[in-house]
């Protein structure tokens, strides 16, 4: 069996955690901080499949690669992980043909989200032997969820048995009390198994203007060492595997799940999940704190029902019960102010990390680390200049025709224009500290000569 993890969501609903460079599945805010959505995903099928496909783009690819390097240790064999890096998001549909064209036909694929939460494993095992046993029999499977509550956050699909009677729209209030009192409703999961090329078929007959832009762009792939970046995308209509086949077919099977399950797709999911931070309140009452800052000190008077989400460089706050809403709250910032539902002060590059400290107009500080063995592309800046200073670790410079190393405690200069690269050829993290002065300090002002990654 082969796992086929959909892996490139942005997660706007969980703003300001979650940003479009560091998405939620990325987020370690589970087992103490110590491991993210994603990494839980492999761990929990890495008994169950023995191939892995992850499927996401060329901006999460290192993130992803990162994190699959931490589990290998683990009961997780990365050897038989391949990428497929998407140069435009087209949805669930197209994204899961990619990975069944490159697999056999008879291949069973076992498609999950990398962004859900899962409890209780003899179940959810359970549920996968009785999938596997009708996808080896020639249907498309999916797991329907057992309501908990009457939510409106997601699809249901009307069943009776394993035979699928309806898939139904995320429904109003009072429609969704309706489904809960019936019985026969389930919540749609987004997981799915079947053979490779039922699938196909499947496609190809109820989306066939689908199929042929998939086939064309397929064909039309790169292929890399451990990935494929697939290209030439913009033909290939937006759709979800449940609009293109699973509410046309007439091969379609549900699995009732008996596991504990969470799409953590609210803040109003997730603080049902995490604990909140203690704070200094006064005739407050069912609140949640979270604050990137341990040492932050949070005080609140006459709250009631309250999310309060503290990052470095921006605050939420909202109503529980509203928190759906998040996601437009994202739509009018990315109008006003692109770079705040981008990125977070500190972003991950595939040779490490860097941290805006301070920004102001002529000038930007930044805390910039690289991890061992890795370097940033032979590159150079028309607008600004940078002064690096190496505060652990020791840097291998290389500017125009030199090549020189920079120890703690010591500095060195870049002047605007010049052909520059940083290094790190030692066994520890270069910890450095980098002032750009110029007129112009937005990040597209770097133009790469040569580069590891292939950016």
């Amino acid at each position: 069996m082969k796992h086929v993890i959909l892996c490139g969501g942005s997660g706007t609903r969980l703003w300001p955690l979650s940003r479009r460079l560091m998405p939620k599945q990325f987020l370690t805010l589970f087992d103490d901080k110590k491991k993210s959505l994603f990494q839980k995903t492999i761990e929990r099928n890495a008994s169950i499949a023995d191939k892995l496909t992850v499927i996401t783009n060329s901006e999460h690819y290192f993130i992803a690669l990162d994190q699959l390097e931490d589990l290998k240790n683990e009961k997780f064999n990365i050897s038989n992980t391949r990428f497929l890096l998407e140069e435009t998001g087209k949805n669930t549909a197209p994204a899961i043909a990619f990975a069944a064209l490159e697999s056999g036909e008879e291949e069973i694929l076992f498609v999950t989200p990398s962004d859900h939460l899962i409890k209780d494993y003899t179940e959810y095992e359970k549920a996968v032997k009785e999938a596997e046993k009708l996808a080896e029999e020639g249907y498309l499977v999916t797991f329907g969820i057992t309501p908990d509550e009457p939510h409106t956050g997601y699809g249901y699909i009307e069943h009776k048995g394993n035979s699928v009677i309806r898939f139904h729209e995320k429904p109003d209030k009072e429609t969704a009390e309706k489904y809960f009192k019936n019985g026969n409703f389930l919540w749609n999961s987004g997981m799915f198994m079947f053979k490779a090329g039922v699938y196909l078929k499947e496609l190809k007959k109820y989306s066939p203007k689908v199929y042929e832009e998939i086939i064309k762009s397929f064909e039309t792939r790169q292929e890399l060492d451990t990935h494929a970046r697939i290209r030439e995308m913009k033909d290939i209509p937006d759709i979800s595997i449940d609009y293109a086949v699973m509410e046309k077919s007439d091969k379609i099977k549900v699995v009732k799940s008996g596991f504990e399950w969470n799409d953590v797709g609210s803040f109003d999911s997730l603080i049902k999940e995490i604990e909140s931070i203690k704070a200094e309140e006064i005739e407050c009452r069912n609140n949640f704190y979270y604050s990137d800052d341990e040492k932050k000190v949070i005080a609140a008077i006459g709250l009631e029902n309250y999310i309060i989400i503290d990052t470095k460089d921006a605050l939420l706050i909202s109503k529980k019960g509203e928190s759906q809403k998040v996601k437009d709250i994202v739509k009018s910032l990315k109008e006003k102010n692109g770079e705040i539902t981008t990125s977070h002060i500190k972003v991950h590059r595939p040779w490490g990390t860097y941290e805006e400290l301070i920004t102001d107009k002529g000038y930007k500080v930044k805390k910039i680390t690289v991890k061992p063995g890795k370097r940033l592309s032979l590159q150079k800046h028309f607008h600004r200049s940078e002064h690096w200073i190496v505060v652990s670790g020791t840097a291998e410079v290389r500017v125009g025709d030199k090549t020189y190393l920079v120890r703690p405690n010591e500095s060195t200069y870049i002047k605007m224009g010049e052909i520059h690269r940083l290094s790190n050829p030692g066994k520890i993290p270069v910890i450095l500290i980098e002032a750009q002065v110029g007129e112009y300090l937005k990040e597209d002002d770097i133009v790469r000569i040569e580069d590891d990654y292939k950016r």
